[in-house]
């Protein structure tokens, strides 16, 4: 799986989803993979979804070109059908891959002979941290979904002391805290919010208030393993809901980051909740994708129910391009260091964890 040249190859095609604005490497990181013997080929256009030129990738010592015959291929989205048909047998892709919610596409890949590590599946541990493109994504997506908030709040987010009055702070309550709601938190609070964090999982209670947010308290817990929450039992569920809905109508602003690999997302927000909420509030559902955490969520849109509006934008972090795929191509690029060897050919060592989690397909003599 190296070039007949020594050094190992590096595709990085045009995204062909709609909206898909990354790319999966930038310039600096193509200068820093040269270091290391690899030679990086881009498909013409492939960064101006992130306003990076061809010019740029030249000048970092990328070959403007065909991506799908390199060694490996780096995508963002999980490759279509046709996408698939273009990777040559023996070669490697690196992406987001929806392993547990598009099992059809690993099986295409496999039957296409093509080695395969989904970044969604790189554990969470301490030394692959520089490797996490759910949380360098997260980010962008918890900083993104405050900043929609805000635009459709019909509220100020601080307390604006004027001539006319003081005018008191909006109330923000960010559902799940992870790493997109800890950025929510983070990014309400200094748009003058005051701000609320609630989790099933209550170790994370000191990094809320580490933020300077208060915590909720709904007496639940559902501690999960690889730091994600475990599904809630049918009781559990109807208990969190009920306490829920008494506690967001105290609230401005609604932001909901809740999901548990491969199931639906849990539903925080009822109907009667939204009900309950004052006119003019807002709820950001980042969940959308896997079904809403809002009962009355239709993904992909922006609707007003009971003079509420309810936003669940899909794909943040494809909103905020430049700065979203300069933290992935550091994680790919992170991931991709650890397949070389010290000549820079491509030699995965599957004894490693990192390698061996994220793994998804593998030929059967590796």
């Amino acid at each position: 799986m190296t070039s007949a040249t020594g050094g190992t190859t590096v595709g990085v095609p045009r995204e062909s989803g709609a909206g898909e604005r990354r790319v999966a490497l930038v310039p600096k990181v193509v200068e820093k993979l040269s270091t290391r013997g690899v030679k990086v080929v881009v498909e013409s256009g492939a960064g101006l979804g992130a306003l990076i030129p061809d010019e740029l990738y030249t000048a970092a010592g990328a070959t403007i070109g065909d991506p799908w015959s390199a060694d490996v291929v780096a995508k963002v989205a999980p490759p279509t059908a046709e996408e698939i048909g273009k990777l040559r047998s023996g070669s490697t892709l690196i992406g987001f891959l929806a392993p547990r919610t598009s099992p059809e596409t690993v099986a295409e890949l496999r039957s296409a002979g093509v080695q395969a590590f989904a970044m969604e599946a790189i554990p969470r541990i301490s030394r692959a941290q520089s490797m996490d493109a759910l949380s360098s994504q997260g980010n962008v997506a918890g900083y993104k979904a405050v900043l929609l908030a805000a635009e459709r709040s019909t509220r100020f987010f601080p307390m604006l002391t004027t001539a006319a009055g003081t005018v008191k702070p909006a109330q923000a309550l960010i559902l799940g805290v992870g790493v997109a709601g800890l950025q929510a938190l983070a990014t309400a609070k200094r748009l003058g919010a005051r701000t609320t964090g609630y989790d099933v999982r209550p170790e994370v209670a000191d990094q809320v208030r580490s933020l300077g947010a208060q915590w909720l308290d709904l007496g639940i817990e559902a501690v999960g393993e690889g730091g994600y929450a475990r599904e809630l039992t049918e009781s559990e569920r109807a208990e969190q809901q009920k306490r829920l809905e008494e506690a967001i109508t105290g609230f401005d602003i609604v932001i909901t980051t809740a999901n548990v690999p491969g199931r639906r997302a849990p539903t925080l927000v009822t109907a009667r909740a939204v009900e309950g909420m004052r006119p003019g509030s807002v709820v950001v559902d980042l969940a959308g994708e896997s079904g809403g955490n809002c009962e009355l969520t239709e993904p992909g849109e922006v609707i007003v129910r009971h003079d509420v509006t309810i936003a669940s934008p899909l794909n943040l972090p494809a909103t905020m391009p430049e700065h979203a795929s300069e933290l992935y191509s550091r994680n790919v690029s992170a991931l991709l260091e650890l397949m070389l060897d010290s000549d820079g050919a491509l030699a995965p060592d599957f004894d490693d964890e990192v390698l061996a989690q994220s793994c998804v397909t593998r030929e059967e003599s590796s």
